[in-house]
């Protein structure tokens, strides 16, 4: 294992961590906008409709996933800036 792998394992956790947060927040903030409506769905809210328990999934799942992809690579980048080796997985 090399450095830049060593020294991306803290990083990419704690990143990945506040990506987590900062996803959840946003998706809040996106379905407030898009639907108009307070909370997002869950799946065991009785009163919600399968269109829209499945909408909400699937927005939510592309916002993490957008974050985190974005969230890694960052941090990926100021790995190799600090030990001029880009990190393996």
């Amino acid at each position: 294992m090399d450095k830049a792998t060593v020294a991306y394992k803290p990083v990419g956790w704690l990143a990945g961590l506040g990506a987590g947060v900062f996803a959840g927040l946003l998706f809040r903030q996106v379905w407030k906008l898009a639907a108009g409506d307070r909370d997002a769905p869950d799946a065991l809210d009785e009163e919600r409709g399968w269109g829209e328990i499945m909408a909400a999934a699937a927005l939510q799942g592309a916002i993490f996933a957008i974050v985190k992809a974005g969230v890694d690579r960052i941090s990926a980048q100021g790995v190799r800036k600090v030990t001029g080796v880009w990190p393996d997985h």
